[in-house]
């Protein structure tokens, strides 16, 4: 069993409101105030948040590993 955890960031000021995130990633990210926010900031790997991750328009989703910050995606 895998200990890695990711860590999700959106930067606010250059989220669009594309909400393809949302759509790719549900249980993962939501809108609010018309902006992205990740749900949780820690989460276990998933697939889903790098396909949100690299479809983001203007790359404003970071993924990273939680233990070194070391960057995973976009």
């Amino acid at each position: 069993m895998s200990t890695t955890r990711w860590k999700l960031t959106v930067d606010q000021r250059m989220c669009c409101s594309s909400g393809i995130c949302v759509s790719i990633a549900h249980d993962r990210f939501c809108l609010d105030t018309g902006v992205s926010q990740p749900i949780a900031e820690e989460i276990d790997p998933d697939d889903a948040v790098l396909e949100a991750a690299e479809s983001c328009p203007t790359e404003a989703i970071s993924v990273r590993d939680a233990a070194d910050g070391t960057l995973i995606a976009p």
